[in-house]
């Protein structure tokens, strides 16, 4: 019996580690299919011209304006629901009473429940019409905030709860005040938590198209000075819109959208992850 028991374990690792081998080619094959299946569609639109022309193009249309106007909502999800749930996980995790934690946690968890198109019909009902904004980026900005929010909420808090009490004792010990103690002491251990929540953030605004339909409308120009009060475009609109239309060119011109799109996301997560393994490396020097 007792030499069976090392075998059994043995046995048992292997059927594991195939188990684990085939979870991961169940989540890779499917990525790879749809990353090479967007690329094969868009072959024909990949020329210099997709980044130089925009879709106001007839002729030979790119997709300038909707690359330039996916990096402007970005930019604006980053300025507005970037502190705003930083604070507010900042705020869950260290001050927030247990019962009041608590309610505001199902609050932000029935936020990140509700359904985008919901979320873009209340901000055009909000501020489209209400307001009289009109479709504008300032709308669509505070649209995809708010889908955002509670990731970056939950991050925060997740992060700031899993550095080590010590830490916070040995602040305590030391005389340092609360908010102190949060930006030089808990902030940098838990920044790379807190980076990966923006990643994820940015990644799902990039994708989104239906609250942007009731918010930001489209426009076949680059954004210019007052985009803030005008509509603009962005890929996803190109993708939802041109692979409706007849023509081998339209239907390229959607692929190269979502090829773009994939590729903006990817250089997101990348970008995340090299920031965050820097921001560890610097942790860890300190910890020494």
């Amino acid at each position: 019996m007792e030499s069976r028991a090392p075998r059994l374990r043995h046995i048992r690792g292997i059927v594991f580690w195939i188990l684990c081998g085939l979870a991961l080619l169940l989540i890779i094959t499917p990525a790879l299919a749809i990353v090479i299946s967007v690329l094969v569609k868009a072959a024909p639109a990949l020329k210099w011209s997709l980044l130089t022309n925009s879709t106001q193009n007839v002729q030979n249309p790119g997709l300038q304006n909707a690359i330039l106007g996916t990096l402007v909502l970005s930019l604006g999800v980053v300025v507005v629901a970037g502190p705003i749930g930083i604070l507010g996980g900042i705020y869950l995790a260290e001050f927030a009473p247990k019962r009041l934690g608590g309610t505001l946690r199902f609050f932000s968890e029935v936020l990140a429940g509700v359904p985008s198109i919901v979320i873009g019909l209340v901000a055009y009902t909000a501020l489209v019409v209400a307001l009289h904004w009109g479709f504008s980026v300032l709308s669509a900005i505070i649209a995809l905030s708010l889908l955002t929010l509670p990731y970056i909420v939950k991050t925060t808090e997740v992060s700031f709860a899993q550095v080590p009490r010590t830490l916070r004792e040995a602040a305590i010990a030391l005389g340092l005040s609360r908010i102190t103690t949060i930006r030089k002491v808990l902030l940098p251990p838990a920044l790379p938590g807190i980076i990966s929540g923006m990643v994820i953030a940015l990644a799902i605004s990039t994708g989104e198209t239906a609250p942007l339909l009731y918010t930001a409308s489209f426009s076949n120009t680059n954004p210019t000075a007052g985009l803030f009060h005008n509509p603009i475009g962005y890929l996803t609109y190109v993708t939802y819109y041109y692979v409706q239309l007849p023509g081998a060119q339209n239907q390229a011109l959607a692929s190269a959208a979502a090829g773009v799109t994939i590729l903006l996301v990817l250089l997101l997560i990348f970008g995340g992850r090299a920031i965050t393994a820097r921001q560890r490396k610097m942790v860890a020097r300190l910890d020494v």
